[in-house]
């Protein structure tokens, strides 16, 4: 006879999704409200169908914060992932120092955000800053208040030191949990490392590796404390992602129909792409 599943661990969960969902639909609906609406203030609305959403689609700033916004969600992927699995690889698997790597690691995921926006603020100011009397005292031209391309270096190097840390004890719990056994028929298969790395580490570390992207995406594609107290979306535009623009228009300019019909539009994208992600990366899995 089959076993029979006990369903009674749902009451205890529905009020957390009851919960949960009340949060997440309030706001979305005063969203979506705001979004077919427009306003001139004193409470008094007018209805403007999908007028908004043609006007976002259609806006060549939205394209350029989007392109601007892609631009560093792939560049951040690209770093930090592999360089988190390199990190994961090199740190000790027994020991005393496992624990002093691993709060070593911990520590930047622990600082708030606007700090470390506010730090590396400080810390790359061309006069009084360390990394930026550094580099020019180096003889490079370094100036991120106002060349775009040391404004967009320090916002990546920024994320890197601030989000590496996740991809790498994401990695390294998945490594450690790779039973001994491979190691040693690989090792007497006489295996290279990178034929381990290829056919052992990676394919064990496919599905933490999965939650690593999709949560950096996802994050990344939704920064904002950090870059605005950093750079402030400067010099110029060169630095507006979309979530500085979105909050620009709906507080800067007060132009909230239009910032709601993007804001929406924003989050469709997210939700589109982090599925084609996951989707992606689980293709394999669906098939074996």
């Amino acid at each position: 006879m089959g076993k029979t599943e006990n369903q009674k661990a749902w009451f205890f969960v529905l009020p957390v999704f009851v919960l949960v969902a009340f949060n997440a639909l309030i706001p979305l609906m005063a969203v979506v409200n705001y979004s077919v609406q427009e306003t001139f203030g004193n409470n008094v609305f007018f209805f403007e169908g999908l007028k908004w959403f043609e006007e976002v689609l259609h806006s060549d700033r939205f394209h350029a914060s989007l392109l601007r916004q892609l631009a560093f969600t792939g560049t951040i992927l690209a770093i930090e992932v592999p360089l988190g699995v390199a990190i994961a690889l090199s740190m000790p698997r027994r020991g005393p120092w496992v624990s002093v790597c691993l709060v070593l690691m911990a520590l930047p995921l622990l600082i708030p955000w606007n700090v470390v926006g506010a730090m590396w603020n400080i810390f790359a100011l061309p006069d009084i800053g360390l990394l930026g009397r550094m580099l020019n005292g180096l003889g490079f031209n370094y100036n991120y208040t106002q060349q775009p391309f040391s404004a967009w270096a320090t916002l990546i190097a920024m994320d890197v030191w601030h989000w590496t840390s996740l991809v790498v004890l994401l990695a390294y719990a998945g490594l450690s949990a790779i039973p001994d056994a491979y190691y040693q028929a690989a090792k007497i298969d006489g295996a290279s490392s990178w034929a381990v790395l290829r056919h052992i580490q990676l394919p064990k570390m496919k599905r933490v590796l999965t939650i690593a992207i999709l949560l950096r995406f996802m994050d990344s594609f939704n920064i904002y404390t950090e870059p605005f107290v950093l750079t402030g979306g400067g010099p110029g535009n060169t630095t507006t992602l979309l979530s500085i623009d979105l909050v620009k228009m709906a507080l800067g300019q007060f132009d909230l129909g239009r910032a709601a019909a993007m804001s929406i539009v924003y989050f469709l994208i997210i939700l589109l792409l982090s599925w084609i992600f996951y989707a992606a990366m689980t293709r394999e899995e669906g098939r074996s």
